[in-house]
């Protein structure tokens, strides 16, 4: 049987005695049935203010104040005694009297909504302010992360007001820093669940971990100080043998030139073999530029990057020069070609990665001040040559702001409106020494051909980087992927401009220009799903995502790692085995942007195999794709490199045995406080390997200087350049040795002493 259908009920109208009574009311103040019953307390149960009559009171009194003028009915508001909206003022106690009290009544209470919203908008007016409720400011999406290890880190999580069924992470919050999306500690939170495991059996300042912690941090520390040169470094005229530095010079050109077009090659090696032959004193601006040829060079010379003290003093010499004041008269190519080198240098040798994408908007600036964003076309005419090399730098300039900006998590800070030169045009630099030259058909390749086919990906990067970096970004799911077709498209047209390269009969690109082309855009499909790649272990909307960051990762991995047992399997060309050489040094001895992806991309794989492990549902031994478990010892072995490099951070190390041993420990069934206990035998057997080689490598850098067993030409002196000013420089502004690139990541100031 069902329930009677209940009936709202109505609010109350009549006062409280009429009725008890039963009685019609008249609904006055007091009624009439209260007037001839003769009592004095005619009382209505809804008499209480209504909320805009408040509002109308403060708002008519603001306007009085102010002078603001009104209708002559503002004053009309209902008075004490009738406050009900409900409520008439007349007297006759008839149906048809009611009913027109109740018309009069609703036309008042719509007169006076009209008149408050009317003098609510006045009173904004004067006040200066919106009388609408402030946006929120709640910090709810705002998570914290705290660990004696890691420190604290804020992560900035997507409003669920955008649609998205799960909260993304927008930034990262650390110290004085704010990061975008890009940046690769926005994936700290993958390893977040691994420190929590073993966090509490750390806090003991006195155990054994936290000993061989500090221990390793100490020798760091110990290490940076003494390999680092003092500031400010002069230029010398100081140069490794001519044997060494033809080799560091060849390993430039067949690497970095390739990619970036920043010199002419003709022009610099007839300065660079003057320099040798001549007994006059040399071109200062020219000696700084070879240096950091030499600089970036040394990053291949050797798989244990032997000449890192000396690039990082070729680096401070080099910013030394660069940072002297009044340099109106150096605004030309080639101090803009130093400043491109000064980045790169900086960013392979580890003198301050992290602050580069500064200094690159400041060589946007300046190359906009220059005019180079505008095509020589539109300026006064100039000469073949340097029409070209306008166009080039002002290439490489662009790119190197954007794929700082991505790395370093900043905002790109250009917009496709903000230039109009072209790309440079398909010669080679023999051609532009003459006036009548005429570009080479687009499919025949050049050494500027890899440039320019780079460029023709630069609009959907962009659109990239500006939608993961800028402040204003909020994209939704349905935009990543639409970012996703783009680039995917620009990404095919660009594959199939190379594989035509390699089919002609003529120069092809090198495996080393290949490989890199295709890191510099499987790091913008891995940071673009990166924020997803989480949440996509819960939902399933995001399995795209997840499936793109696997493959992305292992394509990464694979151009950066070969294992030793497939190499002796494959055979290459002398050249082609070279050039992969050369990219696999890049990504143990240098920093910045090679051995950053590296990382993400181990770090990625490793998520993913615990993430398959976690969602088997069987009693027996679970099935994961072993290409992965093998990476995670690659691993391993990559991080332990990096350290024989002269890396003096054993954290990249430390993660890697961290988690290939939870892998471990979930394929051997341990309980969580079993793997806790496991992972932190690992953690100290990882450390006690690494504090051999850090004290080994802090005595060498004791008993050796930074140019010792290298350089040769006696110095000619002081230079002059550094007299009158060297003493009212800022330091602060450019001592480097004090800038650790992955040591600001665990190391967190607070009241507890850090163990990173």
């Amino acid at each position: 049987m069902t329930e009677p259908e209940r009936r709202r009920r109505r609010p109350p109208v009549s006062c409280t005695l009429c009725r008890r009574r039963k009685l019609r009311c008249s609904r006055e103040s007091p009624c009439s049935n209260c007037v001839k019953s003769r009592s004095g307390n005619c009382v209505y149960d809804n008499d209480v203010p209504h909320p805009r009559d408040r509002t109308a009171e403060l708002a008519l009194s603001a306007a009085r104040q102010n002078s603001i003028p009104t209708n002559s009915t503002a004053s009309t508001f209902p008075s004490q005694r009738s406050r009900s909206p409900f409520r008439v003022t007349t007297s006759t106690t008839s149906t048809t009297g009611s009913t027109l009290s109740n018309q009069q009544s609703s036309q008042e209470i719509e007169s006076l909504r009209g008149q408050i919203k009317q003098l609510e908008e006045q009173l904004s007016k004067v006040t200066g302010t919106s009388t609408r409720p402030p946006a929120s400011t709640s910090d709810s999406n705002i998570e914290a992360i705290s660990s004696r290890i890691g420190g604290t880190f804020y992560i900035h999580h997507e409003d669920r007001s955008t649609g998205e069924s799960q909260a993304i992470s927008r930034g990262v919050t650390h110290k004085t820093r704010v990061f975008g999306q890009s940046h690769w500690i926005t994936g700290f939170s993958l390893v977040q669940n691994l420190i929590v495991i073993f966090e509490p059996y750390v806090r003991d300042e006195n155990s054994r971990v936290s000993l061989l912690m500090q221990k390793s941090k100490s020798l760091a520390r110990s290490i940076k100080s003494r390999r680092s040169p003092a500031w400010p470094t002069p230029p010398v005229n100081q140069l490794p043998p001519k044997d060494v530095a033809d080799e560091l010079v060849d390993r430039y050109l067949r690497t970095c030139e390739t990619i970036y077009r920043i010199l002419h090659i003709p022009t610099f090696k007839k300065d660079y073999e003057a320099y040798w032959v001549s007994q006059a004193e040399p071109n200062t601006a020219f000696l700084v530029q070879l240096k950091l040829v030499l600089a970036i060079g040394a990053t291949t010379y050797d798989e244990h990057f032997s000449l890192r003290p000396s690039a990082m003093k070729w680096v401070y010499e080099a910013q030394t020069w660069i940072s002297e004041p009044g340099f109106k008269h150096r605004l030309n190519l080639q101090y803009l070609q130093t400043n491109i080198l000064l980045l790169l240098a900086r960013e392979s040798v580890d003198v301050g990665p992290d602050l580069v994408w500064i200094s690159a908007g400041s060589l946007l600036r300046t190359a906009m001040y220059m005019g180079l964003h505008k095509d020589p076309k539109r300026l006064p005419k100039t000469t073949m040559f340097t029409t070209e090399m306008r166009r080039r730098l002002w290439n490489t300039i662009i790119e190197l702001s954007l794929q700082l900006s991505l790395t370093s998590g900043g905002p790109p800070l250009i917009s496709l409106d903000t230039f109009d030169a072209e790309p440079p045009s398909n010669f080679d630099d023999e051609q532009i020494a003459a006036e009548d030259a005429v570009p080479k058909p687009e499919a025949e390749f050049t050494q500027t051909s890899t440039a320019i086919a780079i460029r023709k990906t630069f609009s959907a990067r962009l659109a990239i980087a500006k939608f993961l970096n800028d402040p204003g970004s909020h994209g939704t799911y349905r935009e990543t992927l639409r970012h996703d077709a783009e680039l995917r498209a620009a990404y095919k047209a660009l594959l199939r401009t190379f594989q035509g390269y390699k089919s002609s009969q003529g120069p092809r690109p090198s495996e080393f220009e290949m490989d890199v082309v295709s890191l510099f855009i499987n790091r913008f499909f891995l940071s673009l799903h990166t924020p997803f790649f989480a949440p996509a272990m819960h939902e399933v909307a995001y399995a795209y995502s997840r499936k793109v960051i696997v493959e992305t990762s292992l394509k990464i991995w694979r151009a950066v790692y070969s294992p030793p047992t497939t190499a002796n399997f494959q055979t290459y060309p002398d050249s082609a085995s070279s050039d992969r050489h050369y990219l696999q040094r890049l990504v143990v001895c240098a920093s910045g942007f090679f051995r950053i992806v590296s990382l993400q991309a181990s770090v990625h794989i490793a998520t993913e195999v615990i993430e398959e492990m976690q969602e088997q549902d069987t009693l027996g031994p679970g099935l994961v794709r072993q290409d992965l478990l093998d990476i995670l010892e690659e691993t391993k072995d990559w991080s332990w490199k990096c350290i024989e490099a002269g890396e003096t951070s054993i954290k990249g190390y430390f993660i890697a045995c961290l988690l290939a041993a939870h892998v471990e420990g979930l394929m051997q069934g341990l309980s969580k406080d079993e793997l806790a206990h496991f992972l932190i035998n690992v953690i100290i057997k990882a450390e006690e390997r690494c504090i051999p080689l850090l004290e080994e490598m802090a005595a060498r850098y004791q008993t050796e200087s930074p140019t010792e067993g290298h350089e040769h030409t006696p110095s000619t002196g002081h230079s002059q350049l550094l007299e009158d000013w060297d003493l009212a420089m800022s330091d602060a502004l450019f001592d480097f040795s004090a800038i650790e690139p992955i040591d600001w990541t665990f190391n967190e100031p607070s009241q507890e002493p850090q163990l990173f």
